[in-house]
């Protein structure tokens, strides 16, 4: 059962589930149960009140769920901002990603407030030779280095593999592997 703060959490991030807090792939949005299973229908184009409407109907069930005053839920809405409801996380954002490959600190903080229990941590960009040996930054290197060298030998175009500006080559000059 989706609770109060899951609900306005998923309205800031645009994220609207059905009312029993089921979701679908990207394009799709949860239509219910149809004999027994879950359903998913394609997002069409909606006019502005049929969204509206389907919004409306999913603040009624939650409420109704959890015994609480829709007018409530209605009042927290209206104190949302709309530059919080089209806001994206930084990590996604061209300000949350390193040039060089990767996240930069903010990046990192703005997916750790996104997925609490993530420990999700910035590249360890010193150099080897600087590194002590077994010190927990050099394993964390080691260990990057060894599952991206494999992403790249395995999962990798040879396009992708010998393009410098690659996703994956940066990351792997970044960590100086």
């Amino acid at each position: 059962m989706k609770t109060y703060n899951q609900f306005i959490t998923e309205i800031k991030k645009g994220k609207i589930k059905g009312a029993d807090g089921k979701a679908c792939w990207d394009g799709y949005r949860y239509a219910g149960t149809e004999n027994g299973k879950d359903s998913c229908v394609k997002i069409k184009e909606e006019t502005v009140e049929e969204f509206f409407d389907k919004i409306e109907e999913t603040i009624e069930q939650i409420a109704k769920n959890n015994n609480i005053d829709s007018e409530l839920i209605w009042e927290d809405l209206e104190s949302i901002s709309d530059e919080e409801l089209l806001e994206v996380a930084a990590w996604q954002r061209k300000e949350g990603k390193n040039p060089s490959g990767g996240l930069n600190a903010k990046g990192v903080a703005s997916y750790r407030r996104e997925n609490p229990g993530s420990k999700l941590q910035t590249a360890v960009t010193t150099k080897p030779s600087k590194l002590k040996p077994g010190s927990k930054a050099a394993n964390r290197r080691k260990s990057f280095c060894a599952r991206m060298g494999g992403m790249k030998k395995r999962l990798t175009s040879a396009k992708t593999a010998n393009d410098p500006d690659s996703r994956i080559n940066k990351a792997l000059r970044k960590w100086n592997c």
